[in-house]
């Protein structure tokens, strides 16, 4: 199924008398205030967010899965619910793709189909937390932390092989995410696992093209609960550093534990010039991976408000962000949660947009912390709706995605041409 931009222009066309009511509203509170609504405006046009291939059907728990029906069977098909996303919303413009869940067979074709929807290839994913079929190493005890060199060196072939996928494809970035750890005292030896890791990784950093960028993502618990090899932060950096100036560190919002403080990870990431990718989802108690900003919008917000003054001041060259949704979608359309997602993920850049600097960095200076919460609050609950509805239309999306979504039955004609009992790959 496609979406014309005649369909978006037409259904505009009913929404357009009260969006200009609110941004002109909008607007003219902002001069007061001397911001530029246009420059904030400008901004959020170009702000592009990649999916992954693997949130577009129904990811379940451990507990069980519930189809959605019509959900995209093999990787041209995830494409063209990409396009949905991005013809509706004007913000989806990427894809991250994971190997092996999606390989692809005709990369030619495969670019062509993506380009056809206005998308080109983010970070590649490579998969060393399970084992494929007839795999001869198993990653049962670890993958590139494990004792076994068999093991270590299957699992960094499988990292070069989803660098060759990736370049086929016009990708710049790797992202390797480690499973490994250990559930009981006693399994493995914690410095042993950190060099054989870092090893790894090492050698998966010389295969790296001259232009592409390595992610190191770390999470602190799970599928291993007693220990996890990169469990935070600043063992991501430790191994980031130990490989050289193309590997960074990546952050996900769900991986770490509740109330982490986030947005001062991110800062010292940045004032490093080592935050290389952000993984968006939200949580309420763990690796939730629910939809962005359902839960905790404050504090996405924040974290904003620390990637924008990084981006304002870029001392030590941070490179640009590669930005992502990470969730998994149980409940509801995944279509729609990842339009709410991107949504969430517009207002809190917007808000952020909002604060004025200068004065919070003066109340700062004089100790003024009510003044301090005053301005962070003030942007943080500015309406900008107005602001990310006109971003979108000027690239002819959709005033109301979720509205045009329901209007046109997305999902009941996908299930017409799908059927009601597919299952997307690699879930």
């Amino acid at each position: 199924m496609k979406i014309t931009k005649d369909q978006i222009q037409d259904f505009n066309k009913t929404e357009t008398a009260d969006q200009a009511e609110h941004l002109g509203f909008l607007k003219l509170a902002l001069d007061k205030k001397g911001i530029d609504a246009e420059e904030i405006v400008a901004k959020l046009a170009d702000f592009q967010v990649a999916i992954p291939s693997w949130a577009l059907g129904s990811g379940g728990t451990r507990f069980g899965r519930f189809s959605i029906g019509g959900e995209p069977t093999n990787l041209e098909q995830k494409l063209d619910d990409i396009g949905l996303l991005h013809a509706l919303t004007q913000t989806a413009g990427a894809v991250s793709l994971h190997i092996p869940w999606d390989i692809p067979r005709d990369a030619e074709g495969i670019k062509q189909r993506a380009d056809s929807h206005g998308i080109v290839f983010d970070a590649v994913n490579s998969n060393t937390f399970q084992d494929q079929s007839e795999q001869e190493q198993t990653y049962k005890y670890g993958s590139l932390a494990d004792r076994q060199t068999a093991v270590r060196e299957h699992a960094v072939a499988h990292n070069a092989e989803v660098i060759r996928y990736g370049k086929m494809l016009g990708s710049k970035s790797l992202t390797v995410w480690l499973a490994d750890g250990a559930s009981f005292p006693g399994q493995s030896n914690f410095r042993q696992s950190l060099q054989n890791t870092q090893k790894s990784l090492q050698e998966i950093y010389q295969e790296l093209p001259a232009d592409w960028r390595m992610f190191i993502e770390y999470k602190p618990y799970e599928p291993n609960f007693y220990s996890t090899v990169i469990q935070d932060w600043g063992t991501s950096l430790l191994l980031a550093e130990g490989c050289g100036e193309k590997a960074f560190c990546l952050v996900d919002l769900g991986h770490h534990l509740p109330n982490t403080n986030i947005e001062q990870i991110v800062a010292t990431l940045m004032m490093k010039g080592k935050l290389g990718g952000f993984h968006f989802n939200d949580s309420k108690y763990g690796d939730d991976d629910l939809t962005v900003g359902s839960i905790k919008p404050y504090q996405l917000f924040l974290i904003f408000n620390e990637l924008v003054f990084g981006m304002n001041h870029n001392d030590a060259n941070n490179p640009s962000l590669a930005w992502m949704i990470d969730a998994s979608h149980n409940i509801k359309d995944p279509l729609e949660d990842l339009i709410q997602s991107l949504e969430a993920i517009q207002l809190a850049y917007a808000q952020a947009l909002l604060v004025d600097t200068p004065a919070l960095q003066t109340a700062q200076e004089n100790n003024d912390v009510v003044l301090g919460q005053e301005i962070l609050q003030e942007a943080y609950r500015t309406d900008v709706r107005p602001l990310i509805r006109e971003a979108r239309s000027r690239r002819g999306g959709a005033l109301d995605p979720i509205a045009l979504y329901r209007k046109m039955n997305v999902r009941e004609n996908l299930i017409k041409e799908r059927g009601r009992k597919t299952v997307a790959t690699g879930l």
